[in-house]
């Protein structure tokens, strides 16, 4: 279980452009959870992915995780028992190495490691595996070097890395904005084929408001920082665009857009 309890996060603390983000803010995210995150921008879904994760620090607040306060944790830290895709496809891959470099060096994540090479080519045929489940064809491309592929392509084998050892939750930044729709659409049946497989706690921020209504079983808005609407179970289900849209609207006007 993830818990987000009275997080305070103010930007540029004692400038003249200091801006309270969160003040007060809780959430809960259950084991087995898929939550979408929708919002206009600025509305505090980064900022809350990457306060979870510890790239930016808080005023006030805990971040615990199964009953443990990684509020101090590092970032780096953090990562042992989190998997996250960023919205560029360049940030979860080393372009200059080959696929199957890039799958060693996720499958060496929270193992020491010696003076010996990096690379275990036994393992090899488990990474064809994972990759084949993908049905993009990248178990054929392990020895091709990850920056001649497409974006596509990467933040798949992006998702692949970072679910490949065991971990608590997943977390998606937007992780489809960059590709086109099509291949958007093919990486979202992917990550959710992945996330039940696996049974991955996650949470997913998007932009697109079809992905968050079809896939996973909580959707939350955000704006300025606040949750204004939460739909879980046979509510999110019965959830569809319109009923976003509306509620995006209604911010928009009462903003004076």
């Amino acid at each position: 279980m993830l818990e987000l309890k009275d997080i305070k996060k103010i930007y540029n603390p004692g400038l003249i452009t200091e801006m309270c983000l969160f003040d007060g803010f809780s959430l809960t995210v259950p084991d087995g959870e898929f939550l979408s995150i929708v919002g206009s921008n600025g509305s505090g879904k980064t900022s809350l992915l990457n306060i979870i994760c510890g790239s930016i620090p808080i005023q006030r607040g805990s971040v615990t995780v199964n009953g443990e306060n990684i509020t101090g944790k590092k970032e780096y830290k953090r990562y042992r028992n989190f998997g996250r895709v960023y919205q560029d496809p360049a940030m979860g891959t080393c372009k200059d190495l080959t696929l199957l470099e890039n799958m060693s060096l996720a499958d060496n994540k929270n193992r020491h490691c010696g003076l010996g090479g990096a690379v275990n080519k036994k393992r090899a045929d488990f990474y064809k595996e994972q990759l084949a489940t993908i049905g993009l064809g990248l178990e054929d491309k392990l020895h091709v070097r990850v920056g001649s592929l497409s974006g596509g392509q990467r933040q798949a084998a992006a998702l692949i890395m970072a679910t490949m050892n065991p971990i608590d939750f997943l977390i998606l930044d937007e992780h489809t904005a960059a590709l086109d729709p099509k291949t958007a659409d093919i990486i979202m049946e992917i990550t959710d084929r992945r996330v039940k497989e696996m049974g991955l706690t996650t949470v997913m921020v998007t932009h697109n408001l079809r992905y968050a209504c079809e896939y996973g079983t909580r959707l939350i808005m955000m704006d300025k920082g606040q949750i204004v609407m939460d739909k879980a179970g046979a509510e999110k289900q019965n959830t569809d665009t319109k009923d976003i849209l509306a509620m995006f609207n209604a911010i928009s006007i009462e903003c004076g857009n």
